[in-house]
């Protein structure tokens, strides 16, 4: 019964993270607020954690569980953990638009094309913990290194001197909204990583071969 009641928790977790992350991201796209919405939702997580850590605590000092079962719930902190971070960094974005201001001038191809790669690996790391996938983790860390290339492509693109281009001097703004939201970005995508690691960690009883 512990078990199963973490197991829940961890899938309403997972839904409410990847909920608050699909929000943010269209909140960037179509500058809509919900920072408060999200906040909610991102202390949801932050609660529903510690009762993920606290029962964990509790099964493993009552009841001493051994191989799967033990792999499963040390895992859980880990999990819970990340999804925690999901809602985190779904609030910091949403906190970026309402200190910019409003960014509909701006481009945004940079930060919706890491968004769609990012939604695919919060997915991914989701359905992996449903289907306990120990595949999925080489997948994950593939995606990251898309991720991690798209950030630092922007970011050299914009500490670049380009004297001709003045347009640059009238767009701190838009950059630096786009650089923090793709930091942000990338967080998550190293998170979704870590939740195949879990997973990874849970079906064979191996550290991922990218950990």
């Amino acid at each position: 019964m512990g078990i199963d009641r973490i197991r829940n928790i961890i899938m309403d977790m997972a839904k409410l993270s990847e909920h608050s992350v699909l929000t943010a991201i269209e909140s960037y796209e179509k500058g809509a607020t919900a920072k408060q919405t999200i906040f909610q939702w991102s202390e949801q997580l932050r609660v529903l954690q510690d009762e993920v850590s606290d029962l964990a605590i509790e099964l493993i000092a009552r009841y001493q569980p051994v191989a799967t079962d033990l792999r499963f719930i040390r895992s859980c902190m880990e999990i819970s953990y990340g999804f925690s971070r999901f809602g985190r960094y779904a609030y910091d974005i949403v906190d970026v638009l309402e200190t910019m201001g409003s960014i509909s001038d701006c481009d945004k191809s940079a930060v919706l094309e890491a968004a769609t790669t990012v939604r695919e690996m919060i997915r991914m790391s989701v359905h992996a913990l449903q289907s306990r996938d120990k595949d999925a983790a080489q997948k994950l860390y593939e995606m990251d290194d898309t991720i991690d290339t798209l950030y630092r492509k922007y970011l050299h693109e914009i500490i670049t001197p380009h004297p001709k281009d003045d347009r640059r001097l009238g767009d701190a703004r838009c950059y630096t909204s786009a650089l923090l939201i793709l930091r942000y970005l990338e967080r998550i995508s190293d998170h979704a990583c870590y939740i195949g690691d879990s997973v990874h960690y849970i079906a064979t009883g191996e550290s991922s071969p990218r950990r």
